[in-house]
């Protein structure tokens, strides 16, 4: 995509955050806020705000709070985010807190039809028309002293309580392309009035049914760890026409790796630039022994260097008939599975973002709706590290990601910036930006 055209488009970070502003101005406003009195701030200003302490990498909300008496601060949330009411901290908790995190999902799908529309989803055909969804699990939050009444419990046998909240994520993903974009995540925690736990396998089975009805005409080949090799796993992707890639080990499966003992296995040798592939298959087999009629497909991949040293072992089953035309692409797809780790999580946790970080805990659903922004903030950043030319140029001539969002965060404190393009060319080229160290709107 063109450098001088992208901020007129949908997928530049004007466009996507004016149609994020959009579905924000629908969730609804609560009459009066938590002490009684009429809310002076809009709900959609608090969401805006929240958003962009993560657009903008604050490592808290206090720092953001601190920036609010400047008026360049306030002159750029209002031309970049839409911002018109800036709250502070402590209110914008307070309103956060009583928004419904389902209320945010369509601001999901709305980026991602965006992305389908600007032809990105082409980018990300994984095979036969297919794309790849990798789902995994992380933990998002742990106290043995702050809590909320949708917070996990785990007792330990001193008398003490653990409260936490896990997430999780599936994102879009393609074995050769960097960037991944999330879908809407999907909170582990207990609902309220329940006395159990909510755990993964529950959240995996809401996650599939969401996007199911958000993405009906999507066709979706999901990848998974070992953990989820199990019918309760599996049978909600096959009801929904989808396909599956997910990881299976011996501890996991025994059965499975029992049948397999004395099968002679069809081999396919690949050999790339960088490894060697071994990889033996074998098509319908029993997925274990409490499910004899549920058969899988298996597929074998050990992965040397050129020199023959052992790099990996990897095992998967699939519902895709395994072929030697398919089974080196199958296993790229298995393999990918862990951009939901690296590209994800990882980055999450310790490139600016500061997922484990507590923002805020409040008393309902303030942790999620928070968790929820992060992501949504990821998600904007990542599309246009795909798709828009001023970022990628910006972040190229930043030397680093780190170093870019400093400077971003920089120049958003110190000077007004009238827009986007303004702020990417600030870094670039400034003979070319309307940045300025005073007010000239």
């Amino acid at each position: 995509m063109g450098i001088h055209s992208v901020e007129k488009t949908q997928l530049s970070a004007k466009g996507m955050l004016a149609k994020t502003r959009s579905v924000f101005s629908q969730v609804p406003e609560m009459k009066r806020d938590t002490r009684g009195l009429k809310s002076k701030i809009p709900l959609t200003d608090c969401l805006m705000s929240g958003l962009a302490i993560f657009g903008l990498k604050f490592p808290s909300l206090l720092q953001f709070d601190q920036g609010l008496n400047d008026d360049a601060v306030k002159h750029n949330l209002k031309t970049l985010y839409g911002v018109e009411k800036v709250p502070c901290d402590t209110y914008m908790r307070e309103r956060l807190d009583e928004v419904d995190p389902q209320q945010l999902r369509k601001a999901f799908t709305s980026l991602f039809s965006s992305m389908q529309r600007g032809k990105v989803i082409e980018d990300y055909k994984f095979l036969d028309g297919y794309v790849l969804a990798a789902c995994d699990g992380t933990g998002m939050f742990s106290s043995e002293q702050v809590h909320c009444s949708n917070c996990c419990e785990k007792h330990h046998k001193d008398g003490r309580i653990t409260y936490y909240h896990q997430m999780l994520a599936g994102v879009l993903i393609h074995p050769d392309r960097k960037e991944v974009f999330p879908f809407c995540p999907e909170p582990i925690s207990k609902s309220d009035g329940s006395t159990k736990n909510d755990c993964e396998q529950n959240a995996f089975r809401r996650f599939v049914g969401h996007f199911h009805a958000e993405h009906p005409r999507l066709k979706v080949i999901f990848t998974n760890d070992a953990l989820s090799s199990k019918a309760p796993y599996i049978r909600p992707i096959i009801e929904m026409g989808a396909h599956f890639i997910f990881g299976v080990n011996p501890t996991g499966n025994p059965s499975l790796f029992e049948w397999l003992k004395g099968m002679e296995l069809t081999k396919e040798i690949v050999k790339t630039k960088k490894e060697i592939i071994e990889l033996n298959f074998y098509n319908k087999i029993p997925l274990n022994n409490a499910n004899h009629d549920f058969e899988v497909n298996f597929i074998d991949c050990i992965v040397k260097d050129l020199k023959g040293k052992l790099i990996g072992h990897f095992s998967w089953v699939t519902d895709i008939l395994v072929t030697k035309d398919n089974v080196h692409q199958l296993s790229k797809g298995g393999r990918a599975r862990w951009k939901v780790e690296n590209e994800t999580f990882n980055t999450l946790k310790n490139q600016g973002y500061n997922f484990e970080h507590n923002y805020g805990h409040g008393h309902q659903h303030l942790s999620h709706v928070l968790a929820m922004l992060m992501f949504l903030a990821f998600f904007i950043d990542q599309v246009q590290q795909h798709c828009c030319g001023l970022f990628q140029a910006a972040v190229k001539k930043a030397g680093s990601r780190a170093r870019f969002w400093r400077r971003q965060q920089s120049i958003f404190t110190e000077l007004y910036v009238p827009s986007w393009e303004d702020l990417f060319l600030w870094i670039t080229d400034r003979n070319k930006s309307k940045v300025a160290a005073f007010n000239t709107s």
